[in-house]
């Protein structure tokens, strides 16, 4: 999982995919953060994204840089608790701008059944399950 992360954060943007009805939607995000052994990434309940993860879990990232991409599936799911949320705002600061761990729109979710494969053109690609 460390070899996710720091991938996600060398990249500095990937991009989210959730379904909204039988549309596909992706987004860029830039949070990625380990807390208690899991993959976290964060968002605000009022953002669309928020509706379509609660309607239907499953989502997509990807991530590009050097010549090698990364693609991350499982169902995201949502932690409530205050110390995830501060966790990830301890691990990004400046989203303390826009975000509070208490605001009641700041939400968390990591990844459940998730794997991730980092491919390339000049290698095979290399799966990680977590």
């Amino acid at each position: 999982m460390e070899e996710i992360v720091k991938f996600l954060k060398a990249a500095e943007t990937y991009y989210l995919a959730t379904v909204e009805g039988d549309q596909p939607r992706v987004r860029p995000f830039g949070t990625a953060h380990i807390f208690e052994g899991k993959l976290y990434i964060q968002t605000g309940k009022k953002k669309d994204v928020s509706k379509q993860l609660h309607a239907n879990p499953k989502a997509e990232l990807c991530a590009f840089k050097g010549g090698e991409w990364i693609r991350v599936a499982g169902e995201l799911v949502e932690d409530d608790r205050v110390e995830a949320r501060e966790s990830m705002l301890d691990a990004y600061p400046s989203l303390k701008k826009m975000y509070a761990a208490d605001d009641g729109n700041t939400e968390v979710f990591y990844f459940k059944n998730g794997v991730a494969t980092i491919s390339s053109f000049t290698h095979e690609p290399k799966v990680i399950k977590f």
